[in-house]
């Protein structure tokens, strides 16, 4: 999720953990802790950019990390303040449910996280987008109200408990929303008499009122969405794998990484006559558009017996059209 949701869920765990001894500053260091598992970001800017793109939600959103973490972290900051009421074993705790806890929110997103490491499975769920304005607003208003309470408050403790069950509650909600729009989506198929191998289904940007989903047939996709909102059946439009562009680089380690990152869903595209590798789950630009754009495309530049990439770049008047076109078809237009 977005750096503030992530904020906002750490904060209210440090108050849950530790507010009634030490206040805001349960708040304060539950914030911290819940933002310190997207530090391999700054990592990865000095690695290349498959790595950098490998270790993201990596070894740092895993329960080990949280594990080892905790206690150093909760030491140093008991060192900090010596005269609170909260000793070294209720730090390492808040820091616990402050850092395991991002990744758990984490795994409900499309790129989910690697809970599990070194075991290599990644949890991601696809319920939720990493920015969701109804899930983390009502939470932040929850959480200035209670921070605005003396630390001995019970109406403070109720603000806070709320937060927690309101924004639990909506990501329960999400989970529904998905069940129900994957029925629509396999019943738009079987209606069409489309045969598939596999279905994945993710919200758009924003909200989950409007789905998307990739269908594999075979040796093409077929993307389609939904909103709650249609009065009308749910279209496909077909995008050809065409791995065979690769050619002789099509079981070169580059793609074997790229391949386990995308989880297999990536359609091969020649354009201007570069080769780019489009990554299907998170989508398209607009998929009403003539010329399909996807989120995460990234170009394919030979060295060599491999191939180097770099991602492909992005246009911002796009970007404002796409979100103009996003809101209405939210709305079922």
């Amino acid at each position: 999720m977005d750096s503030l949701t992530q904020i906002v869920l750490g904060a209210a765990v440090g108050e849950a953990v530790l507010g009634k001894k030490v206040g805001n500053k349960a708040m304060l260091y539950g914030a911290i802790a819940g933002t310190i598992p997207d530090l391999d970001t700054i990592w990865g800017k000095f690695l290349d950019p498959l790595t950098a793109i490998e270790i993201h939600r990596g070894i740092s959103h895993s329960i080990v990390f949280s594990v080892v973490m905790a206690p150093i972290l909760g030491w140093l900051v008991a060192q900090l303040h010596k005269k609170a009421q909260a000793g070294w074993k209720d730090w390492s705790w808040l820091f616990f449910w402050g850092l395991v806890t991002h990744p758990l929110l984490d795994a409900h997103t499309t790129w989910g996280t690697q809970l599990f490491w070194p075991l290599d499975l990644r949890l991601a769920y696809q319920n939720i987008f990493v920015i969701d304005p109804l899930y983390t607003l009502p939470f932040l208003i929850f959480l200035i109200l209670a921070m605005r309470l003396p630390k001995a408050s019970k109406k403070r403790r109720k603000w806070n408990n709320l937060g927690l069950i309101v924004s639990s509650a909506y990501m329960v909600l999400t989970l529904v929303l998905k069940g129900i729009s994957y029925q629509k989506f396999t019943e738009a198929l079987d209606r069409e008499k489309i045969e598939y191998l596999q279905i994945d289904t993710r919200p758009a940007a924003f909200n989950t009122i409007l789905w998307h989903a990739n269908i594999d047939v075979g040796d093409a996709y077929l993307l389609g969405d939904y909103s709650f909102f249609d009065s009308q059946p749910i279209s496909f439009k077909y995008v050809p794998k065409d791995r065979q562009l690769l050619g002789d680089f099509r079981n070169s380690e580059t793609i074997e990484r790229l391949d386990k990152i995308s989880n297999g869903w990536y359609a091969i595209e020649k354009r201007d006559g570069d080769l780019y590798y489009n990554d299907l789950r998170f989508g398209v630009y607009d998929l009403d558009a003539k010329d399909l754009r996807f989120v995460f495309s990234y170009q394919l530049i030979p060295a060599g017996d491999d191939l180097k990439i770099q991602e492909a770049e992005r246009d911002p008047e796009a970007m404002k059209q796409v979100l103009k076109s996003l809101w209405s078809r939210i709305w079922g237009n």
